[in-house]
């Protein structure tokens, strides 16, 4: 693979683990709006007129008031509660939905807690747009189903801008590696076949890098070893393949360990103790 070959680095993500959106709300916003926090939810607001102010807790970490004079994305991709604040005005529009991100998915900790941006900023998001508020104003058959996938091709196209920025920052982590060109094509043959019997020197030639350098680099943006990074992303689709009933015995073979055991002693490892049929048990209950 060379460097000016196009990557696809958001697909393998979202092929394994989903980011399920719901349309909750179309129309103007008045007076105090609560947003509460749930596990495995976030939020994504879209602003196409008026302004508004946001408010957090002060124990998020988060700016406690946060002034939005534009149209806008407001996007939480992890559960963090907030208010908006709206001048009870005519043409304040907005729609917003839930994403519920599959347990897992690895986007959802690798994003900042809090997006707002200008939707001009965001280039190539205004067909979408246009569909979306299209879909909200009116009902029709359908029109939740559309408006939901709506919500999921906008939430992809704004991840797409974010890595395409070379100036935008990044936390510590898999965005900030997949926004790296080298890394990205490391990362995404990871993603693409989590079972090929991957080495340090292997995962260095995807990205065309020195094994020294790659090791070096990568740990820099994500914070962590390739290996660590490997075991980790092999493990989330484990959990997710055991909770879907398939047995340790396949998911080994598939996810290049030489048997059940090796991936049990891992989950162990990296479970406080649990194993897989211990954690299984408890993810039930």
């Amino acid at each position: 693979m060379t460097a000016a070959q196009p990557l696809d680095r958001l697909s393998p993500l979202f092929e394994r683990f989903r980011v399920r959106a719901s349309l909750f709300h179309a129309g103007p916003l008045c007076g105090v709006t609560h947003f509460d926090a749930q596990p495995g939810r976030g939020f994504l607001h879209v602003m196409r007129n008026g302004e508004m102010a946001v408010s957090h807790a002060a124990q998020t970490g988060l700016v406690e008031r946060l002034q939005v004079s534009e149209p806008s994305l407001v996007f939480y991709p992890r559960p963090l509660a907030h208010d908006f604040h709206n001048a009870p005005a005519e043409g304040a529009d907005f729609v917003c939905a839930t994403l519920d991100f599959e347990d897992g998915h690895p986007l959802a900790q690798a994003l900042p807690p809090l997006i707002v941006l200008p939707l001009a900023r965001v280039q190539g998001i205004q067909a979408t747009l246009a569909l979306l508020f299209g879909e909200a104003e009116q009902v029709r058959c359908g029109q939740r189903l559309l408006a939901d996938r709506l919500f999921e091709v906008l939430l992809l196209q704004l991840l797409r801008w974010m890595l395409d920025q070379p100036d935008s920052p990044l936390p510590l982590g898999l965005m900030r590696g997949l926004s790296d060109p080298a890394l990205a094509r490391a990362l995404t043959a990871l993603h693409d076949a989590p079972g090929h019997p991957w080495s340090l020197e292997a995962m260095a030639a995807q990205a065309g890098m020195s094994r020294s350098r790659f090791a070096a680099a990568f740990r820099d943006a994500l914070g962590q070893t390739p290996a660590d990074y490997l075991a980790d992303w092999r493990l989330a689709i484990a959990r997710r393949e055991l909770r879907a009933g398939k047995p340790l015995k396949v998911l080994a073979s598939e996810l290049g360990y030489a048997n059940a055991s090796a991936l049990s002693r891992l989950f162990v490892q990296k479970h406080g103790g649990l194993s897989p049929r211990a954690w299984l048990q408890r993810h039930a209950g």
